[in-house]
């Protein structure tokens, strides 16, 4: 099979852990005799220094021509007092918009080997198997109108959360449908309480559940939710929430799987005319350019990344398996970055990337 990817390496330790998880790519188009065609774009904060724009119009075009993206992180410190439209950050909201993504799946997962790498008691993690389905790009960060106006103590700031009937029917399919080939729950949150927006989403999230009468939906407050990913997180199948309540909450998935950088995620969006899934494909981790160029990024997140794409965009189940077994042999191995080794001498960035790549 040929896989045309699109690498969009990033900015810090973006373009560190893209090259493991390209590392591995290779390593399976070698063992399962695919032709693997790799392109590289810019995006983010190095797409601002030598183009002037987060998402440069090649990039876009180059997006739109590959079967699938995969992407390391964007920010910059630089641009943290810049216009909005001037940020890294904005590239990556672009690069979501330019593929029609809606769907963000933030697999979380507990490993074994990882137990004690967790800050909560050992019983709680044991076990925990989740999938948050995150709508991408719908909600207050789109929302308009939005901007600050006026000045001393009239000065304002305004943004809106909107979300549409079809928005919220399209990402309620997704988490139920995933929920059929797991243990057939779904969780939908909001804060129906307060919010005339979240009211709409549970109305329709239930409307969709009766088209999926073999799985069960239960509904939760998003700050009781948050409690509960703490106290009770194995009661977690699908998690199913809107933009901003998932960009929260998925973040907290790192304290049950250990460390930020475990965690893949991939955007979905329609399915092209080949009959795969359109896919952006990254870690959850940022930039972290305090560490940048120093080999010792956990690539885990970007190699999870890379077996999501295998599965979703390509339909290579037994290849995405392959990696991510590998992925838990090293694992086990305790080869591993310092985020995952608090004593002994921790493995970098790179040594973790060519021992997966041995085991598969």
């Amino acid at each position: 099979m040929q896989l045309n990817i699109l690498t969009l390496p990033g900015d810090g330790i973006g373009a560190e852990v893209t090259r493991e998880a390209v590392r591995v790519l290779e390593a399976v188009a070698r063992k399962f005799h695919h032709e693997l065609n790799l392109s590289e774009g810019l995006l983010g904060g190095v797409a601002i220094h030598k183009t002037g724009k987060p998402l440069p119009d090649e990039t876009a075009r180059l997006a739109l021509e590959a079967d699938a993206t995969l992407m390391g992180a964007v920010g910059l410190p630089e641009f943290d007092n810049a216009p909005p439209e001037q940020r890294p950050e904005r590239g990556l909201l672009g690069i979501r918009k330019v593929l029609g993504v809606y769907a963000n799946l933030r697999p979380v997962r507990s490993y074994k080997a990882l137990i004690e790498s967790s800050p909560l008691k050992n019983h709680l993690v044991d076990g925990v198997d989740m999938i948050i389905v995150r709508e991408l790009t719908g909600g207050i960060y789109y929302g308009t109108p939005r901007g600050i106006s006026g000045e001393g103590p009239s000065e304002r700031a305004v943004n809106s959360m909107v979300y549409t009937r079809h928005e919220i029917e399209r990402v309620s399919r997704m988490a139920f449908q995933l929920a059929r080939n797991r243990r057939r729950k779904v969780t939908s949150v909001d804060k129906s309480n307060v919010l005339e927006n979240s009211q709409l989403w549970r109305r329709v999230v239930v409307e969709v559940a009766r088209e999926y009468p073999d799985v069960e939906l239960d509904h939760l407050l998003v700050d009781n939710c948050a409690m509960q990913l703490i106290l009770n997180p194995r009661r977690f199948d699908v998690l199913l929430t809107e933009n901003m309540f998932g960009d929260i909450l998925s973040d907290e998935g790192a304290v049950l799987a250990g460390s930020i950088g475990m965690l893949p995620s991939a955007s979905i969006g329609d399915k092209s005319p080949t009959g795969a899934w359109i896919g952006l494909y990254e870690p959850v981790h940022g930039s972290a350019p305090d560490i940048a160029g120093q080999n010792k990024a956990n690539p885990f997140g970007a190699i999870g990344s890379a077996a999501a794409m295998l599965e979703y965009s390509f339909g290579l189940m037994k290849e995405a398996r392959a990696v991510n077994d590998a992925v838990e042999k090293v694992l086990d191995s305790g080869n591993v970055t310092a985020d995952l080794r608090p004593a002994g001498a921790p493995a970098t960035t790179e040594e973790v990337g060519r021992a997966v790549c041995s085991y598969i």
